[in-house]
Parts: C-alpha cells; sequence; structure tokens
C-alpha cells in the first residue's frame, strides 16, 4: 500500500504499523529552539518502535533551520513562525518544493519573577516596554502605567531570544507592530531560554517572554502574566489556546517538510508520527496538542506533498 493511501485510509481505519525492521535510513531536522524539544522527543518515540531509523534532531534557530533547508541540507524545518518571502525565495530557487504540518500549539507566556505582585498586563503594556522606542527611556516599571506601587521604583531586567528565533519575529510583530521591532537594551538570550528562565527568576524586575513548555517546566521559578488584548485578562493555558482565546500570543509550531524527503518511508512515517501521536508527544513535552480539526488538515497536507 501507499504511503498516500496509509493517509487517506487513517481517516477509516487505524492502518497496520509497520514491523519494527521495515524502515531504515535517516533523517535530519533542524531549526526552532521552540519546537526542537517536542521534536526530539517524538524522534526518541519514534526510534524505539523504528529501531532501523536514526532521527536527528539539531537547534539553529527558525531562520537558521530554513537556511540550511533550502540549501537541501535537512529533510525538514522546525519553526516557530510561517517561512518569509526571502527564505521562501530561496527554496524556490534551490527547486525544493515544500508545506509544513502544525504539529503543536504553545501559548508564549509572559513571565516575570515570583514576587511581582503584578497578575495581567495588556499589550499595549507590553509594547510600551519592549518596542525601539522604550531604550534607555522606560528604565524601571513605574515607568509604565497602571503599574503596581510596589515596584514602581525596581529597574526593569529584560530577557528576550537574538534575531534567528521565530519567537523574537512574532514576539515583536504581535506585540510592537513590527517584526524586529525591538529595544536595544535587552538581554539577549540567543537561543537559550533557559537563560530566560535563570535571569527573570534571580531579578525582583525581571521579564521575559518564553514557550509555554518552558515555562511549565519551571513553574516553580517563574510567574506567568494573564494577557490582555482588549477583551480582558487571559490566562496562557491550553484550553485558551486551543479555543483561541489566547490572543495575540498563541500560536501554532510547525515542522517543514520537504516532498522530496516525504518519498521516503521512513521521513513520512515520522511526518504522520508527529501528527498522529500529537496527544502523547505534546503532553509529554509539556506543549498544547494539536485539535482534531489541526490533525485532519495536517495529514492533508502530507498527502498533497506527495502528489
Amino acid at each position: 500500500m501507499s504511503a498516500s493511501v496509509l493517509v487517506l485510509a487513517g481517516c477509516a481505519a487505524e492502518p497496520e504499523e509497520p514491523a519494527a525492521d521495515a524502515l531504515s535510513g535517516s533523517i535530519l531536522i533542524d531549526g526552532s529552539s521552540t519546537v526542537g524539544p517536542a521534536s526530539e522527543i517524538a524522534a526518541e518515540l519514534f526510534m524505539e518502535i523504528n529501531p532501523g531509523v536514526r532521527v536527528a534532531v539539531n537547534v539553529s534557530g527558525t531562520g537558521g533551520g530554513f537556511e540550511k533547508f533550502c540549501n537541501g541540507e535537512t529533510d525538514a524545518s522546525n519553526a516557530s513562525r510561517e517561512i518569509k518571502e526571502e527564505e521562501a525565495a530561496l527554496c524556490d530557487a534551490a527547486g525544493i518544493k515544500y508545506d509544513f504540518v502544525t504539529v503543536a500549539n504553545d501559548a508564549l507566556s509572559v513571565v516575570v519573577n515570583k514576587d511581582n505582585p503584578l497578575v495581567c498586563i495588556t499589550t499595549e503594556q507590553l509594547a510600551t516596554i519592549w518596542n525601539a522606542d522604550a531604550s534607555g527611556t522606560i528604565m524601571t516599571w513605574g515607568d509604565v502605567d497602571g503599574m503596581p506601587a510596589e515596584i514602581a521604583d525596581v529597574k526593569l531586567d529584560l530577557y528576550g531570544p537574538g534575531t534567528d528565533s521565530g519567537t523574537f519575529d512574532f514576539f515583536t510583530a504581535e506585540i510592537n507592530g513590527e517584526e524586529g521591532n525591538i529595544r536595544n537594551d535587552y538581554i539577549n538570550i540567543g537561543e537559550d531560554d533557559l537563560l530566560a528562565v535563570e535571569g527573570v527568576s534571580g531579578s525582583a524586575g525581571g521579564m521575559g517572554f518564553i514557550p509555554f513548555s518552558f515555562y511549565q517546566e519551571n513553574l516553580d521559578e517563574l510567574k506567568s502574566l494573564e494577557v490582555d488584548s482588549g477583551s480582558g485578562c487571559v490566562k496562557p493555558t491550553v484550553e485558551n489556546v486551543q479555543a483561541g482565546t489566547y490572543t495575540p500570543l498563541g500560536r501554532g509550531l510547525y515542522t517543514y517538510f520537504a516532498s522530496t524527503a516525504l518519498t521516503r518511508p521512513e521521513v513520512f512515517a515520522f511526518a504522520r508520527f508527529l501528527v498522529e501521536e500529537t496527544e502523547l508527544i505534546n503532553s509529554t513535552a509539556g506543549y498544547v496538542g494539536l485539535t482534531a480539526a489541526q490533525q485532519s488538515e495536517a495529514l492533508a497536507k502530507l498527502e498533497a506533498l506527495l502528489q
């Protein structure tokens, strides 16, 4: 039975799993540090039932991953944002046909020190703190309207990712209105979200924005803020992200696959595993899993790439 038929058959009945030694080969994935941990867990689980396959997951950031992907160096690219026009042009020039599947959801979490009395922050307040004009002017919590008096004199200590990060692109676009619009005096953590965890937890005035999974792993160290985008304060939770109410910081997380790679049985099987085992993979990794509708859409995209 062909791979494309298996996808269609999966809608009506559970397809037979291949024998453990039926698949062999190697799969190379690179890209987002946000998607990476879930992809690593998926790789470990997949290799347990397919010991003949080696799945290597590297992290060079969403932008770095696309550079390698569009140069034909990888089979798949993890991304915490959609591909940019200039990146897509590189893939097109190299003749690489691709599409993405949503592999998880994320509640990008605004985190502060555990002792910070603030509970909810508006998107306007976030923009006041993080936009480029804030450099050298918005230096304490009291420089932002509406902040608790107890922290008015506390210095803002800000942690955020570097420019290769899809999280950087997403946050600056959604909060500051333009990709790359950010103050120049925050502490750049590169691709290491744990540096933000350490920095914010150790500073009374600390603030950062990190993937939901990293917040979940460090509940004892950090406090997440509810976000008000105009319709009231909303917590970053699985339910709110899947319902679409955690705006504008709820987002999809993606893996891009090259169509030529998907013609290899081991790559297609892994891609399908990412989608079909969303609950197991994402609950283990602390991510927000896919809805049934997202699963159906993702499987249809994989089938279409084989055409």
